[in-house]
């Protein structure tokens, strides 16, 4: 129990030392993007051409992972309004060019399958087909690598890996096209083999097959130093594209593999007093290198991000944290209390090109060194949302949450034509899925799956919180598979053995309530098959709740909206959770060592928590988070 105490105190320290930097309790990540939206207004760059380029993207991947953690809806629309500058409405791209054969062109496409999964909006995914057809006919090494671009042939960077390989990787997914992947692990495999130096394990920024380059080694073809931002992109981009491999493939172990010799290399080359890395990593202390600010940024993120994916050893979110602390002492500006500036952060490095860049030391510093260039500042911040994120109590961790997809079972056609479920699923990133709700269990450390036969002893063994919604009727599935008897006695003992059942219900025309009643009933639970708050248009109030002060379960939610719900009834051992007037809204119930919590609606689907539909006054994204940690609180304590 004590060592409960101290961890737990430890976490609440670091969360008190990330949110209260510089004296503010505005997260660190939202000031940087105030500041993006600030001198960005439109995402496009002040003082250069209105172009389709990688250094947007960067910026958008910062902002996406502030939205998904905070539901902010001005962040998705940023991102929105960025890419419809662009992507016309039969998906062609203004100002991109595909026969110039740039990896960097790619980057952008993982904005566009956001936008694609959130809204289903079909010029989105066209233009990542755009993209992604770049990548069946983009010029490759001998052996399959792809070159950086056209105009520089046989040459493989660091850079691509992080411009091409996430896209790859989760456009690969989104069609479940399982045999690019073997492409996508030869990518980061190819660059490891060329670019590593087998002494220190860091990366040179590039290679040169045909050896021809005037910056290439003739023997190894390799460019002559380790450009600490080129490690940063590759490291990024080993995060990011190994999220979408499917569990069993070989090349997911791979690359983790290649994950650790890539960070046990870059953390023993992290400066040791100020925490942060220098530009070129293999000269650290050589007359006029410097700290630099994106690529410590890309660091931390890519730390943070691996031990909370489980790819890394908890033991790197020390090195991250010194990383983030060192960035905030070096790098970061006050500017109000709502924004900041980055310093520090390199224009760009490259070889090649005109004039030559022929990659020596005296290259790399005679470079300029901004302030707010956005790779830096997107950078920032993904590596400050995940210091944010890591800052959050793991109290989910060692628990897993399985969502039931047998008596929810709705199928429809996805992008590549074949089915795919969708509805109240976590993958879903449209108003109809869960996928902000799984991402609020996930921040906790607690792992999310899903089950798609009728629940057993055997098969919810190792499930802790098991979450059941919305019951298909025969209109929604052509064989629904419903409640019976036996998955009832089969529910109730497992929850009075210590698990925690969530039922969440709907109308009674879009749910089969008869059958779901014999397991609810069990517990003292019974949904009344009414429809209350049946809203009309945008009349929000119809559907408001206002939660009392200090509500057992909704401590930091203060108003909701739940439309068109089903009212329950409770009896002994359930007890009224939420009382609206005459009506129960919500009720739980304890049995044995379990509990159950009900309410007549799904409630936290996206389009309900995401902040892009209903006003802000109303905090479901909070009680999401709210009831996602009673939940986890009720499990029964372990030795």
């Amino acid at each position: 129990m004590k060592r409960i105490c101290i961890l737990s105190f430890f976490s609440l320290l670091f969360t008190v030392q990330v949110f209260s930097s510089y004296g503010q309790t505005k997260p660190l990540s939202e000031r940087m993007a105030a500041t993006v939206m600030d001198i960005w207004s439109d995402s496009l760059w002040v003082g250069r051409p209105f172009k389709w380029t990688y250094d947007q993207g960067v910026l958008l991947e910062g902002v996406s992972s502030i939205w998904q953690r905070t539901a902010d809806r001005k962040y998705f629309e940023y991102i929105k309004k960025s890419m419809d500058f662009f992507v016309q409405s039969d998906g062609t791209i203004r100002t991109y060019e595909h026969k110039s054969y740039n990896i960097d062109n790619v980057k952008n496409g993982r904005s566009l399958l956001l936008l694609y999964r959130v809204t289903g909006q079909e010029k989105y995914l066209k233009a990542a087909q755009i993209l992604r057809n770049q990548l069946n006919t983009h010029p490759r090494t001998n052996e399959g690598g792809f070159w950086h671009k056209k105009i520089y042939p046989y040459q493989m960077w660091l850079d691509g890996l992080y411009m091409g390989q996430p896209f790859y990787a989760e456009y690969s997914a989104m069609m479940g096209d399982t045999a690019a992947f073997n492409d996508i692990t030869n990518q980061f495999v190819f660059m490891e083999k060329h670019s590593r130096d087998a002494a220190t394990g860091l990366m040179y920024h590039g290679w040169d097959e045909s050896k021809q380059q005037q910056w290439a080694n003739k023997t190894t073809g390799l460019s002559a130093h380790v450009w600490a931002r080129a490690m940063g992109w590759y490291g990024m981009a080993l995060v990011d594209a190994i999220e979408y491999f499917p569990a069993n493939h070989p090349g997911k172990k791979q690359l983790i593999d290649i994950l650790g010799r890539f960070a046990n290399a870059v953390q023993k080359v992290q400066d040791p007093k100020s925490g942060v890395w220098y530009d070129i990593l293999d000269a650290p202390l050589r007359k006029g290198n410097y700290f630099e600010s994106s690529a410590s940024s890309m660091f931390v993120y890519t730390f943070a991000k691996a031990v909370r994916m489980g790819y890394l050893p908890s033991s790197y979110l020390k090195v991250a944290k010194k990383g983030y602390e060192g960035i905030q002492n070096e790098f970061i500006e006050t500017v109000d209390a709502d924004k900041i500036n980055l310093k520090g952060t390199v224009s760009v490095s490259g070889l090649g090109g005109k004039p030559y860049r022929d990659g020596s030391f005296e290259y790399y510093m005679s470079e300029k060194v901004i302030t707010n260039d956005p790779k830096g500042v997107g950078s920032f911040m993904l590596a400050a949302n995940e210091m944010e994120l890591a800052a959050i109590p793991k109290i989910g961790k060692g628990k897993t949450v399985t969502l039931d997809c047998y008596f929810n079972n709705e199928w429809k056609k996805g992008p590549a034509g074949k089915d795919v479920r969708y509805h109240y699923t976590w993958d879903d990133q449209a108003n109809s899925g869960f996928w902000f709700w799984g991402n609020i269990f996930n921040y906790t450390g607690a792992k999310t799956n899903s089950l798609t036969v009728a629940p057993s002893a055997a098969n919810l063994k190792n499930t802790d919180v098991y979450i059941i919604v919305d019951p298909d009727t025969e209109k929604e599935t052509a064989k629904p598979n419903f409640v019976s008897a036996k998955d009832a006695d089969v529910l109730y003992n497992w929850v009075k053995n210590g698990g925690v059942l969530v039922l969440m219900a709907n109308d009674p025309a879009n749910c089969e309530l008869r059958n779901f009643n014999t397991l609810a009933g069990r517990f003292g639970i019974r949904f009344n098959g009414d429809m209350r708050n049946a809203v009309k248009g945008n009349e929000y109030e119809t559907g408001a709740f206002n939660i009392p002060a200090a509500h057992p379960i909704f401590k930091t939610s203060k108003k909701v909206y739940i439309k068109e719900i089903s009212t329950i009834s409770v009896s002994a051992p359930a007890k009224a959770a939420f009382i609206e007037g005459k009506d129960i809204i919500m009720g739980t119930a304890k049995i044995g060592k379990g509990t159950v919590f009900a309410i007549g609606d799904p409630w936290f689907y996206n389009e309900y928590v995401d902040g892009r539909k209903i006003p802000a006054e109303y905090e479901n994204y909070k009680a999401a988070t709210d009831l996602t940690n009673w939940l986890l609180l009720q499990l029964p304590k372990k030795n």
